[in-house]
Parts: C-alpha cells; sequence; structure tokens
C-alpha cells in the first residue's frame, strides 16, 4: 500500500476512533507529536462524603464536570442504591462505570457480584485492600492472596469479567527484605488478575511511580491518577502540585484504548469537588 493511500486511509479512521489520534500524528508528520487522555474517569471515593449524602447529586455534578466514567465503590454498597436504580442513573447522565472496588469478602459470594457487575455495565472489579495487618503482614500471607486472586479470577473470567488488584501504601514496605507488592505481582497469573495502579499509594509506600511503570506497564490496566508533594507522604496533593511525572508515566503506559484512567483524591486544601475540578482540568490540559 502506497504511504499517501494508507495516511488518506487513516485519516477516514479517525473520524471514527479519536484513540488513534496519537498514532496518525506520529504516522503523519514523522515525528512524535504529543498527545492528550481522551476519556478522563474518577473514582467516586473521591467525593465520598458528598456521595453519602445525595448519590445521586454527587454523580450529576461529577457528569457536569465533563467526566464520563466513574468507578463504583462496591466496597461501600455504593452509598446504599442498589444496582437496578443506579444503572438507569448512570444512563441519564451518560456515565460509564468499567469498574468498581470491591472488598475481598466479595470473593465469597462471586454469584452476587457477577450479577451486580453485568446490571453496572463493569468490565473490572478491583480489590481495593488485603485485610492485612501491616505490622504482622508476612510474605506467605501476599503468597496466600495471591494464589485466592488467581482462584477468583479464573472464575470471574469464566463469567466475563477481569478481576484486577488495587495497591495500597503498605504493600511497599519491606517484609524480610523484600517488597511484598512485588511477591504478590510475581505471583498472580496475567490471564486471570490484572492490576490497577495507583501512582499516589506507591509514591506513598516510598516508591518511585515511574520505576514501577517501567517494571509493570503491561500489567497495568486501569491507574487511579494521584500526585504526593514527597515519597513517603501521608497523604496526596492535587494533580501537578507534587513530584510525579505524569508526562513522563502516561507516556510508558502503552495505547491508552482500553485501559481506564481515574482521578482519584483523597484528601483536598479545601473544598473536595474543587480538588476535583482542578484535577479534571489539569488532566485534561496535560499533553504527554
Amino acid at each position: 500500500m502506497q504511504r499517501r493511500t494508507f495516511v488518506r486511509g487513516l485519516g477516514a479512521a479517525l473520524a471514527l476512533s479519536p484513540t488513534l489520534r496519537l498514532s496518525a500524528q506520529r504516522l503523519g508528520s514523522g515525528r512524535v507529536e504529543s498527545a492528550r487522555v481522551e476519556r478522563i474517569g474518577i473514582q467516586l471515593y473521591s467525593l465520598r462524603d458528598a456521595a453519602r449524602v445525595d448519590l445521586e447529586r454527587t454523580l450529576g455534578d461529577i457528569a457536569a464536570l465533563g467526566f464520563r466514567e466513574v468507578e463504583l465503590l462496591d466496597s461501600m454498597q455504593n452509598f446504599g442504591m442498589p444496582a437496578a436504580r443506579l444503572r438507569p442513573l448512570l444512563d441519564r447522565l451518560h456515565l460509564r462505570a468499567p469498574s468498581t472496588h470491591i472488598t475481598t469478602a466479595a470473593l465469597n459470594d462471586i454469584p452476587r457480584l457477577v450479577g451486580e457487575s453485568h446490571v453496572l455495565g463493569h468490565a473490572y472489579v478491583v480489590v481495593a485492600s488485603l485485610p492485612l495487618d501491616r505490622q504482622q503482614a508476612t510474605l506467605d500471607d501476599y503468597r496466600h492472596w495471591a494464589d485466592r486472586l488467581n482462584t477468583a479470577g479464573e472464575a470471574l473470567r469464566r463469567a466475563g469479567l477481569w478481576l484486577a488488584f488495587h495497591d495500597e501504601p503498605e504493600n511497599f514496605a519491606l517484609i524480610d527484605g523484600q517488597v511484598p507488592y512485588d511477591v504478590l505481582v510475581a505471583r498472580t497469573d496475567p490471564a486471570h488478575v490484572r492490576l490497577q495502579f495507583d501512582t499516589g499509594n506507591a509514591a506513598m509506600g516510598g516508591r518511585d511511580p515511574l520505576a514501577y511503570m517501567e517494571r509493570f506497564a503491561d500489567r497495568y490496566w486501569l491507574f487511579h491518577l494521584k500526585d504526593v508533594a514527597r515519597l513517603g507522604a501521608a497523604h496526596d496533593a492535587e494533580l501537578g502540585t507534587g513530584i510525579t511525572d505524569f508526562r513522563r508515566l502516561l507516556a510508558r503506559a502503552g495505547s491508552l484504548a482500553d485501559k481506564h484512567l481515574y482521578i482519584e483524591q483523597e484528601s483536598y486544601p479545601g473544598v473536595p469537588i474543587d480538588s476535583v475540578r482542578r484535577d479534571y482540568a489539569y488532566l485534561k490540559a496535560l499533553t504527554y
């Protein structure tokens, strides 16, 4: 195929698929052009206090800010709203919920988890954290949970869902000279378990998020984008105000077409929704 014919055909495809813009820029110009995040989501925990009071209004505020994806909180029973009522609300607001956070206890009732996930349109159910005492956890505990995730993940794949694991800061504290997160990742089967990378939690755990992107980029299918003032910080910061180089991080993530990026803000200098608004504006304007 001649280059001119190829580029003309690619241009027609772009009208249907904005996720191809970066590839077209690179192919058409012969040099690497900047890209932007085309689809920005939010983890509902960012606005948890408002959601406890009025989930419907909070989701409306999220949609009004420009978000089109929201990660739900099965782990918090979605603030008391049943799936059969929540799905029509999401549809009316033109919001998708590709994933939800769950507790490990939810893995004891796979049929319930699968049924509600299908109603809400989830592709992923994400284990938010492990029920381990951070002072007493052992590497064998992490190996046990890796095996448990593999088993549950295999069952969920048969139901058309993916199981993913979300990191917490304590997962990066050394145990017997090893990083337990690394032990768990090495033991989980990529055919059954994917990973959600929380950049801020890794940094709060004292680890460089960019180094983890170098190691595990092919395992990361979902992201919590969260900034920190310094490695080992006690809490997160608004995007763009800390030390995380999101341009480099996103450039290492590979194609984002089938991945999900969520803003998550857990602590705030002021009103939570104002922080979320600034986070969205930062990520919307970011080029990489």
